[in-house]
């Protein structure tokens, strides 16, 4: 890899990292304000995440499961194992986005609902939460696609790997961050 290349790879990370941090402040912002929100006479003590949230948080944690085991493959040059568990990858993505719908369902079939009289600031915020989290699965759903469909051209090999590591790296972030969400709801909603 030349010096030219190894700076725009390098700058490409910085700039992943960049926005790493301020999405991390963003849901900073957004679980500090639901804590402060618990004072409100609206909050509801005995707020239950729905069901379906905990098959999501299954389904996101295996899914970077497959991510890692896919690069595994893509540096031993495994070509049809890695575009398999990008497949899997992708396809557990989009069952985490349906678990969530479902969940929110389920928070409806309960009562509570985004806005409105039968709202509560619970359901409020956790709607807001798990609705812009959900913004950037489909980001980094968009980023895995075009991982996959760049796999099935040989684009990346085992010495070739930024774009492959990019997408990885979002994605991580991203089941990491609904993993400290779904902790954080759990506990404090």
């Amino acid at each position: 890899m030349d010096a030219l290349e190894n700076k725009k790879n390098r700058a490409l990370k910085m700039m992943l990292w960049f926005g790493i941090g301020s999405l991390i402040m963003t849901f900073a912002g957004l679980t500090s304000a639901f804590l402060v929100s618990k004072n409100r006479d609206d909050w509801v003590e005995d707020f239950n995440l729905p069901e379906a949230f905990y098959y999501g948080l299954l389904l996101i944690t295996v899914s970077s499961i497959t991510l890692i085991l896919s690069r595994k493959f893509l540096l031993q040059r495994k070509q049809n194992l890695v575009s398999l568990f990008l497949f899997i990858t992708i396809f557990l993505g989009i069952l985490f986005i349906v678990f969530q719908f479902v969940g929110f369902n389920q928070i409806m079939g309960n009562g509570y609902h985004f806005t409105g009289p039968t709202s509560s600031i619970n359901s409020s915020f956790i709607f807001l939460i798990a609705f812009v989290h959900i913004m950037h699965i489909i980001v980094a759903l968009i980023a895995l696609i075009v991982v996959f469909i760049k796999n099935l051209r040989g684009v990346y090999s085992h010495n070739s790997l930024t774009g492959f590591d990019l997408a990885s790296i979002f994605w991580h972030f991203v089941d990491i961050l609904w993993i400290y969400l779904f902790i954080f709801l759990v506990f404090f909603g």
